[in-house]
């Protein structure tokens, strides 16, 4: 199923997006090489107009951002729906 593997595919794109802001955050990798700052470019585009939302409703949790495994988990839920709907 197409959907399945698009949310799949998205699931990957927000932690790899974790990941390097993880990286980043700790001068693992540096924002000034220009392959770093595209790939953190393209998925903040792609990660951030659907986690926004998520962390606006969040409350404060002293610096530790869960809104990736809230977004990964309801992408799982969604996934798992749409199979108990159409299979």
């Amino acid at each position: 199923m197409l959907l399945s593997q698009i949310i799949t595919l998205y699931v990957w794109l927000v932690i790899a997006s974790a990941v390097l802001s993880w990286l980043v955050a700790f001068n693992v990798v540096n924002t000034n090489n220009r392959f770093v700052y595209a790939v953190g470019d393209f998925l903040h585009k792609v990660t951030e107009p659907v986690l926004r939302p998520i962390r606006s409703i969040m409350p404060n949790l002293g610096g530790v951002d869960i809104s990736p495994i809230i977004l990964i988990l309801g992408l799982y839920f969604i996934r798992n729906l749409l199979f108990e709907l159409f299979v």
